[in-house]
């Protein structure tokens, strides 16, 4: 009988060891299933969350390249074409001289409007940025802001240029892009500096202006420290494509909003 007791309890221990293992393995696989599942939806939602703000970005770029081609046919094209037009009515057969200085101003002006319209029309490529890479699409960026007469802005690079991922820099240029495009509207700034450095560890990009600048936080709600529309979009932006994002600036000493884009991300 004594045997007979011992190897029952024998079995009913290893039963329940076996029980006790196989419970430990169950509940591991559902946990670790459970985390993976929780991982995907995460991963998946940052996906969407990316897709989104790119096509955001995307038709953000669209809307102010509209803007920007308005002004410039305006001011630039429009200009040329009327002066042309001018010299055209006034031209007169009597004076020789008059006439073949009116004709030759009159296609100098005609050329430049031809090359205005070109350079609008590369503008208006969906494709551009990822075409022609972000130095030579903020570059343009620039140009226009100078060619507006309200603003001297100048490009600063340093290190050797290297390729990034097309849709980060799609997402980079929307916000150096808005941006200049706070500057212009609230900083009453004469200058802007736009600083970009590639180095080994990641992309360096700067913004700078002589404007009067403004305390930060710039709202508070209930105690809770909330940014502006544009400075929030540029933070969270920054945040997704795995940017450091910082913003410096006090009434009377200018903006200066710095990213960097480790190699890395």
């Amino acid at each position: 009988m004594q045997a007979i007791s011992t190897d029952v309890i024998l079995i009913i221990t290893i039963t329940l060891f076996i029980l006790l293992i196989t419970s430990f393995i169950v509940i591991f696989i559902f946990l670790y299933q459970k985390r993976h599942n929780h991982y995907t939806r995460e991963k998946q939602a940052l996906h969407t969350q990316f897709q989104q703000t790119l096509l955001q970005a995307q038709l953000e770029i669209q809307e102010q390249t509209l803007k920007n081609i308005s002004q410039e046919i305006h001011d630039n094209i429009g200009q040329s074409l009327s002066l042309a037009k001018l010299h055209l009515n006034t031209m007169d057969a009597a004076q020789p001289a008059s006439l073949e200085e009116k004709i030759d101003d009159s296609r100098k002006l005609v050329s430049k409007a031809i090359r205005d319209l070109r350079q609008l029309s590369h503008s208006l490529d969906a494709d551009q940025i990822g075409r022609i890479g972000l130095l030579r699409a903020l570059e343009a960026e620039l140009e226009l802001l100078n060619r507006t007469g309200t603003h001297q802005a100048r490009l600063e690079t340093d290190g050797t240029p290297y390729p990034i991922d097309k849709q980060k820099e799609l997402l980079l240029f929307r916000i150096v892009q808005e941006a200049l495009h706070n500057v212009i509207k609230h900083a009453e700034a004469s200058f802007i500096i736009l600083q970009i450095g590639y180095t080994p560890a990641g992309l360096g990009l700067k913004i700078l202006d002589d404007g009067k600048g403004f305390d930060i936080p710039l709202q508070r709600t209930n105690e809770n420290i909330t940014f502006g529309v544009g400075i929030r979009n540029m933070h969270d932006r920054a945040n997704l494509i795995g940017a450091t994002f910082h913003i410096v600036s006090t009434p009377g000493t200018g903006t200066q909003i710095t990213l960097f884009l480790s190699q890395n991300h």
